[in-house]
């Protein structure tokens, strides 16, 4: 009788294992992150995966803080320059101003005389006629003018003009003394002399810087300034002597 060997089965680690009837931890002890596997739908829509769009840098407040104080400022001016046109021009309609007018009526050489250093000594006495033509405007002529003789570069005499109030209508006669010593007046005193016996006259020049003030009724509004140039010309320049004005003539201008 042969006996044969027993062969006993021995566990195969590559088998798969039989399933568990169990689970391993009760449902309700935990659960995954992706939820209860067991109450998963069995089909899944893939995740979309979002582009990357890059975040827009803040504002800066300070920048935008600058802009509306500048909007701002901006309308404020152009509010400020509407109002004061509209003014100007109810006060235009309203006293419908006109043009001061001004003229050389009497010129007198008081002192004409060159130095031993060669400076000329000048003096004149002017006579100015000014004429307010406005019905219902007045000019206050304040301190800080200034009126000057000239031939051609050559500042000859300075004055100034006196502090008055011109009512409406109103015309006033200036007495206005000027005196003045030029340097280096020995080649002046050839031109003169030169030009008188060519032409007969000698040509003067006379320049006003007039502060006033303007009254619109009981209204009297800022300061501003009468610039007058006047062309004089004479027949000569001779001592203690009235000159005689062969022609004259005024132009006018107002500046704020």
């Amino acid at each position: 009788m042969s006996h044969h060997p027993k062969i006993h089965p021995l566990h195969d680690p590559e088998a798969p294992s039989a399933r568990p009837t169990a689970p391993l931890v009760p449902r309700a002890a935990s659960r995954s992150e992706q939820g209860d596997p067991a109450k998963a739908p069995l089909t899944q829509r893939p995740e979309r995966s979002v582009p990357y769009v890059p975040l827009a840098p803040p504002r800066k407040r300070g920048r935008s803080c600058c802009c509306r104080c500048v909007c701002y400022t901006f309308c404020l001016l152009l509010l400020l320059v509407v109002a004061v046109g509209a003014t100007i021009g109810i006060l235009y309609l309203v006293f419908k101003p006109k043009l001061p007018d001004y003229a050389i009526d009497r010129l007198q050489l008081t002192q004409f005389a060159l130095n031993q250093d060669s400076s000329l000594s000048t003096a004149f006495n002017v006579t100015i006629t000014a004429k307010n033509p406005n019905e219902k405007i007045g000019i206050y002529y304040e301190h800080g003018s200034k009126i000057t003789v000239w031939y051609e570069k050559a500042k000859l005499s300075e004055g100034s003009l006196p502090k008055f109030y011109q009512g409406h209508e109103n015309t006033t006669v200036i007495y206005v003394k000027m005196s003045g010593r030029t340097k280096d007046a020995a080649g002046i005193m050839t031109t003169l002399q030169e030009q008188q016996q060519t032409t007969g006259n000698i040509p003067l020049r006379l320049r006003v810087n007039q502060p006033v003030r303007i009254k619109f009724g009981t209204l009297k509004l800022m300061e501003v300034r009468f610039l007058v140039r006047c062309g004089v010309f004479v027949d000569s320049l001779a001592a203690n002597n009235v000159i005689k004005i062969q022609s004259s003539s005024c132009k006018f201008r107002l500046r704020l």
